[in-house]
This record gives structure tokens, sequence and C-alpha cells, in this order.
């Protein structure tokens, strides 16, 4: 972690623009409106503008009327990240402010604007995990980081999908104010200082599809409906009427993976689906999902994760959908 820093009444900002998710707006705001400092909403023109959810927000300046006198000044992510992300001026006005703010970031597919400006060429970066396979073709030069929930890299801050801003603007008041002004907002908002685990916790790891009426698909689909069977590649190759190496190479190629990682990919999200609904024991969770042995899926979990089984169950479980084992 950098030194703390003392700057009197710093001034934080979010760039925000039609269609932007509110929460990667508010929720870094409200993190440092709790810290006292001054904020602003910056839009792509001074006024009200629509949410994607709806909701209206009012942007006090355009980007056009701001050049200075922001500590830190973060771009939000949403449905309507496109039109900054391919508006030079924007691109330009983000391209000059970066040696005039301590710190510029963004939330979410923010990501996408800093990168269509250059800003994360060459450096270490996060996205929303549902579009990392996009942002990484769309940017080879970033350095992608799909798990992380935010990354500092000198001074420039990413994080991942919306809630995810209120960690990153958690970590840079602890930047600023020390751990224990940052954990007294953390507790007066019901967040977690520092969240336990990456972004991968959040998302499915059963992505990757070959086409429908494809022989691999056909598997796909029943390795995803039967974790537990034998799901060897030799297994599976009998199943597609195809030899294993032919079909590891088909499956390769229809899906962009492995027959291996798609089927460590299923048995977690069966793992996964169990730890949220069932009361079942872990040791027999691991044997329904393929897995064999508690202690087999822990390292999973641990690897693919970054938590136990245990700590995701305690995060996840739906306590008024769970039915005795």
């Amino acid at each position: 972690m950098p030194a703390m820093t003392t700057i009197p009444n710093p001034r934080m900002a979010v760039l925000a623009y039609p269609d932007v998710q509110i929460l990667d707006v508010a929720g870094p705001l409200q993190v440092f409106c709790h810290a006292g400092y001054p904020v602003e909403i910056i839009g792509l023109e001074a006024g009200p503008l629509r949410t994607s959810s709806g909701m209206r927000l009012v942007a006090e300046r355009g980007f056009a009327e701001v050049s200075g006198g922001l500590d830190t000044l973060l771009v939000a992510g949403g449905v309507g990240v496109g039109v900054p992300a391919a508006d030079p001026r924007v691109l330009d006005w983000l391209r000059g402010m970066r040696p005039r703010v301590r710190r510029l970031g963004s939330v979410c597919s923010g990501a996408f604007v800093l990168a269509a400006a250059g800003l994360l060429d060459g450096r270490r970066a996060v996205t929303h995990w549902a579009r990392c396979d996009e942002f990484r073709a769309a940017f080879p030069r970033v350095r992608l980081e799909p798990d992380a929930l935010h990354i500092r890299d000198g001074g420039i801050y990413t994080s991942a999908g919306v809630t995810a801003g209120m960690d990153l603007a958690l970590a840079m008041v602890e930047e600023d104010r020390g751990h224990r002004a940052a954990l007294e907002i953390a507790r007066q908002l019901v967040l977690f200082l520092k969240r336990p685990g990456g972004q991968s916790q959040f998302s499915s790891h059963v992505m990757a599809e070959a086409d429908a009426g494809s022989p691999v698909r056909a598997v796909q689909d029943w390795i995803v409906a039967n974790p537990s069977a034998d799901l060897r590649v030799e297994a599976l190759a009998d199943r597609a009427r195809m030899s294993p190496r032919n079909f590891a190479r088909v499956f390769l190629r229809e899906t962009g993976t492995t027959p291996q990682k798609f089927v460590e990919g299923a048995r977690l999200d069966a793992a996964r689906a169990r730890l949220e609904r069932t009361r079942d024991p872990v040791e027999r969770i691991a044997e329904a999902s393929g897995f064999g042995t508690a202690e087999t899926m822990r390292r999973t979990f641990l690897r693919r994760l970054g938590v136990t089984p245990q700590d995701y169950r305690s995060h996840f479980r739906a306590e008024a959908a769970m039915p005795a084992a």
C-alpha cells in the first residue's frame, strides 16, 4: 500500500453520461461523502442525464468546462459507455486531465473509456467479469486481470463490476486517511473494508459454449447436467463419437477452452448452486458436484474464486430458499 497522503479538502469527481450505471456513480461518491470530501458529477454536458435504470442524475458541469481543481477523477461504467469511449473530445480531455489529477480511474466498464484513450496501455487493469473477453480483444496492450476487485497501477486505478467501485473508493480513503478512517466508513455503510476473494466468485464459469447443433454443444449440455459423471476426455469423446485427440481439438476450436477446464467450471458452478440453495454438508456437495472430496473442492475454490466453500456459502447462501438435505 502507498504511504498515507494528507491533502486538504480533495475534490472527487465521477464522469457520467446517458445510460450510465447509477451505482457506478453514486456508490463511490457516497463513500467519499462519508469521508468528508467534496464530490461532483461531471457530464458530457451540464444538466440532468438519464441513467440506465431510468433515474436521473444532475451533472454540475460538462467535461469541457473542467480543466483542473480535481484530486481524483473516476469514469463510471454502464450500457452507454460506448458513447464516451468513441468521442475524441472526451478521450482528449482525459489525456489532458491525466497530469492534472492525483488519481485517475474507472468503475466497471468505465475502463473501456480509459483504454480507448490509451491510458491503460502496458498497465494492469480490470473491468466487469462479463466484459473481460470483449475488453481483451479490443485492447490487447492492456494487462487485464479478470479476477481482481480493483487495481492500482501508478496513478491509474480500475475496478471490477458496479459495487467494486465502492471497494475502490474505500481503498482510496485508506490511502488518504489511514486504515481506521476507512474501516469506520465501511462499518457505517455496512461494507467489507477488503472483500474476500475476487470477482470470479460472482461470475458464471460455464460461458464458452459451442454452436447449437454441434456434437460438442451436446456434450457440454450433458456435462452441466451430470457434473458427477465420468467426465474424462476419453468418456466425453466417446459420447461425441470422436477420437479423444480429435474431440479435444474440436472442443478447443469451438469453445476457446479445453474440455478439462470446462468440466472444472461446470463442477464449480454446480457446487456453488448447492452451497447457495441447500444445507447439504460440504462433503456431500463435493461428491455430488464431481470433485470427489471436500479437500479437492476446497483447493479448486481457493484457486478459482479466492475463497473456501464455507466462506462462499456464508456470503451467498439464500436462507429463504434452503430445503433440508
